[in-house]
């Protein structure tokens, strides 16, 4: 599943809570937070800390992880490549002096 807003991860916590059987006072206990900020998050709000939003999924029983997959044509920096030492070296070697 795709998160791209608030709203989405919102949905997605509170459909999860439901699929458990759990209160938000229970999620909100076995996550260290209080019941409000569960609220505010299950309803889209802007903001929330990622610290407490990881220790809510991990309540849950959710992981949040991002595919290396969906990293490739996006804009991140990438490594240099490893240059070819053995030909470096043989050019080096190849060369008159």
């Amino acid at each position: 599943m795709r998160i791209r807003t608030p709203m989405e991860l919102g949905s997605l916590l509170r459909a999860r809570r439901q699929a458990l059987g759990l209160s938000q006072s229970e999620v909100a206990r076995r996550a260290d937070v209080g019941r409000q900020w569960l609220i505010a998050v299950e309803q889209g709000k802007t903001g929330a800390e990622l610290g407490l939003v990881l220790r809510t999924l991990s309540a849950l029983g959710l992981t949040l992880s991002i595919a290396e997959t969906e990293l490739l044509g996006q804009s991140v920096p990438q490594r240099a490549p490893t240059p070819d030492l053995d030909a470096v070296l043989a050019a080096a070697l190849a060369k008159p002096r």
